[in-house]
């Protein structure tokens, strides 16, 4: 069972995911890179002067890989809330177990609608770093604003449930302010 499931593999659901894996928490990313940053070109991302969304994707995968997130190339079809926490369903009909989920579904909200959080092509309202009305269940990414939306407001929505997640996992509040090496 993973700690956490994130559904969706865009800026916010990475983000998410590379703060989760980087402070050795269990998560695993299900998303078939189909975000609709691959239309995107990149120029007013703090940090990257001009960037295809394409290469920010492979580097982001990468970079979350590497940390130790688990990536599944699935679609999910179901979440479903439990006692213990969630199952979610893949479109192969397996399920997975978790205590969070994170869905970062983009513009297409359709598993938010399955779970009563919002209607079809409508906002998902959220709480502070993307809580739900259910607990354990975060929203981020696009479908909390569907029509104003930058990949940098996404990605810092996912970081944010992650710094949550990792808050309540650790019984403490968590920051990830990385230093430099002790020469």
């Amino acid at each position: 069972m993973s700690k956490t499931i994130i559904i969706g593999d865009g800026p916010a659901g990475l983000s998410a995911a590379l703060l989760l894996a980087k402070l050795e928490l269990d998560v695993t990313v299900f998303g078939i890179d189909k975000t609709s940053m691959h239309a995107a070109m990149l120029y007013n991302y703090l940090g990257i002067p001009e960037m295809t969304g394409s290469e920010y994707q492979k580097i982001a995968r990468q970079q979350v890989a590497n940390f130790g997130a688990d990536l599944q190339n699935k679609r999910v079809t179901d979440v479903e809330k439990t006692d213990s926490g969630f199952v979610v369903t893949t479109e192969d009909g397996e399920q997975h177990e978790s205590k969070y989920v994170v869905l970062a579904e983009g513009k297409g909200v359709k598993l938010s609608v399955g779970l009563g959080l919002t209607d079809a092509g409508q906002d998902v309202a959220v709480a502070h770093a993307g809580r739900t009305r259910i607990d354990g269940l975060y929203v981020v990414g696009r479908s909390t604003n569907i029509k104003r939306t930058l990949a940098i407001i996404s990605a810092g929505q996912g970081a944010a449930a992650a710094i949550d997640i990792a808050s309540t996992e650790f019984g403490r509040d968590v920051n990830d302010f990385d230093s430099m090496p002790k020469k």
